[in-house]
């Protein structure tokens, strides 16, 4: 790629209407500007008192009226009654218990040593000490960091404050309130206003005070929250709004959640300290930008603009946090964001497994959970789903379970009384505008992308198939594991090769450019997408064009369909000339299994189509299909430099699991079939012509004349059923 060309791409990765912010910020850094603004005696305590700042004598009566306006405290009746003894135990107690044994927990996953009180600009990952004392804009991007930034930026967001608010709510046991105000004094000493790197990132500012002032009105009434640390919390929302104001275009720049999560933190100020200078004009701020944001980037179809399941519940949880203390505040939120949290709930129902709560890991995934209010695992979605499906008819979308505490936080107790809808999932969903696709059967699910991005992509995934069985993610994306780090693991994970996918001689579907960017964006087309009128058969069919700058008009289609609780997915790679080609499926592990059995060897049957059968689980068997010539292996934990058969499911994690490929150097075109199936089924494929890309693709095994005319009539005539 030449160098006008990444000049354009690159600009097209930033967004074309967001360049002249990205123009203004840069001449905002390099002219002084920023440094002028941001300098740290302008957030001096005597600036906070010019601002409006109240005396201590004041904050308990300050404080009172906050509290009416914030999200009150259940009783600890209400929260026993909707969260066992165990699972409370498990997700807060021990949780609480061990931060201040010294392990401060991470991502929702893992802990680092950071002692107690913690040490906050200590990387516990890389060994690194961040620099105190010195402005952010000179040490938070060196071009050789110490370290993963995110590793600080962690322990900065005090998520810690939510679960000792929880705690001490529940148990009233004053050594949890005690504890948050020394997280509260501990983080104030180690971080003054602009002199550390926890000071980078607008949203580590409004994420950090979210859950500063949740565990301060929940521990309000304890000896612990004194005057002077009420005026010290009011102080530093102060200087977060203030922060945050000043410096918002670096996060509108970006396009992305920063934009949202900032200008929540601006909303929350605004509403809970209207004492100062500024919160009128910090309110209108707030508003205006949500109300734009919102509307460029939450599709019409309730999809997100960052594709990436992860970061749709940071969006969902900072627009159910801005809409709700409008709610208390009488200040109703700008309607485009109740429009955007209403569809994009709506779109996240269709994309849980109602088994396990899981989403697909697709797209980046940071480790964020912006409100953890739930005594849930971190990748359960029930809780944000629950909460926002509530929003959109004041009913529970969901049964009933310990996910129903953050429900109880956001609107109350009343929230409890309205009976589960009983929803179910559709049969057949689809988000066209941002490319997914899912189709489900009675056991099973399984979700696709056919999408020409509009919106700067994350990772390299065009087709990538994720499919749950019985609430297993029985193949699945190999998520992000880190956003800075050595390679090659710095682009695996966000590269083809990490995804159920076809990669095509080596290369990624797009073109890699500097840290987040893809060039040459892949482009795809829907051939079709429909359901059978008895809803036994569903069908997608698409393909991309990613690999056409390799030559030869290089297309990947792909055709997915359910049969039942079956799915047979027809990879067909058309073009000219001969290729590498390499179809991958990462396969669930061990510790994922219910069975609790690695994926092993399934021999099958005589009468089956020469393929090689893998066993999923206990009941589940997938069959991979080649042509002669392509060589079918597993492949776990592979080091480098050819990495293969690894995952993360949480953010600095990464473990291997076992990925099933096929790979040739063959002539185009070229057809591989997979089937997955239960243990039982008697789908098959009739050999005679199975390889051949021009042929319909004969299925045998349907034992049913009403489903055979249903699989031929849905999938258009590429799926053909034997009637001997």
């Amino acid at each position: 790629m030449n160098s006008l060309s990444r000049v354009w791409w690159t600009a097209k990765a930033v967004g074309w209407d967001n360049l002249p912010r990205r123009l203004l910020q840069a001449w905002r850094v390099r002219g002084g500007y920023l440094r002028r603004r941001l300098n740290p005696p302008d957030f001096s305590d005597e600036a906070f008192a010019a601002a409006g700042g109240a005396i201590e004598a004041h904050q308990g009566r300050l404080w009172a009226r906050r509290v009416e306006r914030f999200l009150p405290s259940p009783s600890p009746t209400t929260l026993r009654a909707v969260v066992g003894d165990e699972p409370w135990l498990n997700h807060v107690v021990r949780v609480a218990q061990t931060a201040m044994e010294g392990d401060y927990p991470y991502f929702g996953r893992w802990g680092g040593r950071l002692g107690w009180p913690p040490r906050f600009n200590h990387d516990t990952v890389d060994g690194a000490d961040w620099s105190v004392g010195v402005h952010w804009l000179d040490s938070a991007f060196p071009p050789n960091p110490p370290g993963d930034i995110k590793m600080v930026w962690e322990p900065s967001r005090l998520s810690l404050a939510f679960v000792l608010g929880r705690a001490f709510a529940r148990d009233g046991d004053e050594r949890w309130a005690r504890a948050f105000w020394q997280l509260f004094d501990a983080w104030v000493e180690q971080n003054p206003p602009q002199l550390s790197v926890a000071w980078a990132c607008g949203q580590e500012v409004a994420f950090r005070l979210m859950a500063l002032l949740f565990g301060a009105a929940a521990t309000l009434g304890t000896p612990f929250a004194t005057p002077a640390r009420l005026r010290a919390m009011t102080r530093l929302a102060w200087q977060s709004g203030k922060h945050i104001q000043i410096n918002i275009n670096q996060a509108r720049m970006q396009g992305n959640n920063h934009a949202l999560s900032e200008a929540a933190g601006l909303w929350s100020v605004a509403l809970l300290f209207d004492e100062l200078a500024e919160a009128p004009a910090w309110r209108e701020q707030a508003r205006e930008v949500l109300a734009a944001e919102c509307a460029r980037q939450v599709y019409a179809d309730g999809s997100y603009v960052q594709h990436s399941l992860n970061y749709h519940r940071v969006m969902l949880d900072d627009l159910l946090w801005v809409v709700r203390l409008g709610e208390l505040a009488h200040q109703p939120a700008p309607q485009p964001v109740i429009d955007a949290l209403k569809r994009s709930a709506q779109w996240l129902l269709e994309m849980i497994d109602p088994v396990s709560g899981r989403v697909p890991i697709y797209g980046a995934n940071d480790g964020a959970n912006v409100l953890p209010l739930a005594c849930c695992d971190h990748d359960d979605f029930r809780p944000v789903a629950q909460a926002a499906g509530y929003y959109l008819h004041r009913r529970r979308p969901l049964p009933g379970g310990p996910w129903d505490e953050k429900l109880l936080w956001l609107w109350g107790p009343g929230a409890l009384d309205t009976p589960p809808q009983g929803r179910q999932p559709a049969r057949a969903f689809h988000a066209r505008v941002g490319g997914y696709f899912v189709l489900r059967g009675q056991q099973s699910w399984a979700m696709t992308r056919c999408h020409s991005y509009r919106d700067r992509p994350s990772q390299a995934d065009m087709l990538h198939v994720d499919l749950f069985w019985r609430g297993q993610n029985v193949l699945h994306d190999a998520g992000s594991y880190r956003y800075r780090c050595r390679e090659p693991w710095n682009h695996y994970f966000q590269s083809t090769a990490a995804h159920n996918t076809v990669q095509l001689d080596g290369q990624d579907q797009m073109v890699k450019g500097p840290r987040f960017l893809w060039f040459e964006w892949t482009r795809s087309r829907l051939l079709q997408f429909a359901l059978s009128t008895g809803g036994r058969c569903g069908c997608f069919e698409g393909e991309h064009y990613g690999y056409r700058r390799l030559g030869g008009r290089l297309t990947h289609r792909r055709l997915l369909c359910r049969i039942d609780d079956a799915y047979v997915v027809v990879d067909t790679i058309l073009g000219e000339d001969r290729h590498d080609v390499a179809l991958r499926w990462h396969m669930c592990d061990a510790a994922d299994a219910a069975s609790g059995q690695t994926p092993e060897r399934a021999p099958a049957p005589p009468d089956k189509a020469p393929g090689r059968g893998w066993r999923l689980c206990d009941d589940l068997t997938l069959s991979l299909i080649a042509p002669p010539g392509f060589a079918v292996s597993l492949s776990r934990g592979q080091e480098p430099p050819a990495v293969e058969g690894w995952q993360s499911r949480f953010y600095g994690l990464k473990e291997p699991c076992p990925v099933l490929s096929a790979r040739a150097h063959a002539d185009l075109p070229v057809r591989l079939v997979t089937l997955v199936a239960p243990t039982d089924s008697t789908l098959d494929f009739d050999p005679a012509h199975i390889f051949n890309p021009a042929a319909p693709l004969l299925l045998r095994g349907v034992n049913d004349a009403a489903l055979a005319d249903e699989i031929e009539r849905t999938c258009g005539g590429r799926l053909q059923v034997s009637r001997d």
